[in-house]
């Protein structure tokens, strides 16, 4: 029990640093917009490359993740990762910082899904949602820290110091990762079910990410509302309500905090309905609630429009919890969690990176008024899908 206490809290030490090294871009999106004088779309490429490689990224490490020590894996990420933090310090053009943070996505990519496979060897069923609880608040921690600290930064010396400290972190991170899981549990592969199974079998197995398609589908909704949201709320609170962008980039400390109360809330729902298709529908309705909601009622007030937007994101990250981190763990009956959890993960950044550029091009082109009526399209979306899959999923873990 202590052993898997000490690995619960080094899995949301390295989950934590992970978001501290990734969304610190994001984090600085506006003020390098001011400093670098770039448009918003120029400068957003570089997340949303990010975002593309950190997808395909994913399936390549679900795979490995299991064939290989996710502990070496998870530590080798995090420190490239820090490396590249580094150089933003240095770089001299948008062009240049685009192309490294590009790679900066694919190095965080080594982290998700050998960390899940890790934690479902070494828990029991109890222990591991446990975990998965408090490693994804580590997250929002993590975004608190971000949008604290980076507003800081910038009053102090500007937005390299926030890439600095970043990087002095994840570096530090690396080496207390490896020192500290020193005799975790490492299965060797296993013959999978689908190895065992008769020829029928084998084609089952093989069109199980056919059958997934509705689960697919709602991740890419989640993760387009989800990290769209977190990454354009500073910009969106600035040029609707004419903030300074330090300001704005603080009031998005707000979205981390919801987002720590809507995983518990969703541990707790989850543990009554014991079903991750229903919990996600009703939180893709709650977030269609909060986005008409938010259309309606558009410029009226900044306090409003940033609790709205906060409990939009939360329901979002509801969703991730309950098909990113329950799903996967029902695919151990094929000694597959490493490669679902890098499938479905990668799922999640198709939509990250369509919303960071897709949401700044319509936020140019046409407004935000009408960028939020995109986000409830989504939502309605992702409420229909989970609605469908519930029965289909209902019987698959249960089997």
């Amino acid at each position: 029990m202590r052993k898997m206490g000490k690995l619960e809290w080094l899995c949301c030490l390295v989950y934590f640093t992970s978001y501290v090294t990734r969304i610190n871009y994001a984090a600085c999106l506006a003020e390098i917009v001011v400093d670098l004088q770039v448009t918003k779309q120029l400068a957003s490429i570089a997340v949303t490359g990010a975002f593309i490689s950190y997808g395909v990224g994913q399936i390549l490490s679900g795979v490995i993740g299991d064939k290989f020590s996710p502990r070496k894996i998870i530590a080798f990420g995090l420190l490239a990762s820090s490396l590249v933090n580094l150089s933003m310090v240095l770089l001299p053009t948008i062009q240049l910082m685009t192309v490294f943070w590009f790679f900066n996505g694919f190095f965080q990519a080594l982290i998700w899904p050998p960390l899940v496979r890790l934690m479902v060897e070494n828990m029991d069923e109890k222990g591991y949602a446990h975990a998965l609880f408090t490693v994804s608040a580590a997250a929002s921690v993590a975004t608190i820290f971000i949008y604290i600290m980076v507003p800081a930064a910038i009053e102090i010396s500007g937005w390299k110091l926030a890439f600095l400290l970043s990087a002095a972190i994840g570096v530090t991170t690396s080496f207390t990762w490896l020192r500290g899981t020193v005799g975790v549990k490492e299965s060797k592969p296993v013959k999978t079910a689908a190895v065992k199974a008769d020829a029928a079998q084998q084609r089952s197995n093989a069109s199980l990410l056919i059958w997934l398609i509705p689960v697919l589908l709602s991740i890419i909704l989640q993760g387009t509302l989800r990290d769209g949201i977190t990454t354009w709320m500073p910009t969106y609170i600035s040029e609707v309500f004419n903030l300074g962008t330090s300001v704005s980039i603080l009031t998005s400390a707000i979205l981390p905090v919801f987002s720590i109360l809507s995983l518990r809330a969703t541990t707790w729902l989850n543990g009554r309905v014991r079903n991750e298709l229903k919990s996600s529908f009703l939180l893709f309705a709650t977030g269609l609630v909060c986005a008409v909601l938010l259309n309606i009622f558009f410029s009226k007030s900044v306090a409003l429009e940033v609790l709205l937007i906060a409990l939009l994101a939360a329901s979002m990250h509801g969703v991730n919890l309950m098909l990113i981190g329950q799903v996967p763990a029902f695919f151990a009956r094929y000694g597959k969690v490493s490669t679902f959890s890098g499938i479905l993960n990668a799922c999640t950044y198709i939509g990250s990176a369509l919303s960071t550029y897709g949401f700044a091009a319509l936020s140019d082109a046409y407004g935000w008024s009408f960028t939020i009526l995109g986000w409830c399209l989504i939502a309605l979306a992702g409420t229909l899908l989970t609605l469908f899959f519930i029965r289909p999923w209902t019987k698959f873990r249960n089997e």
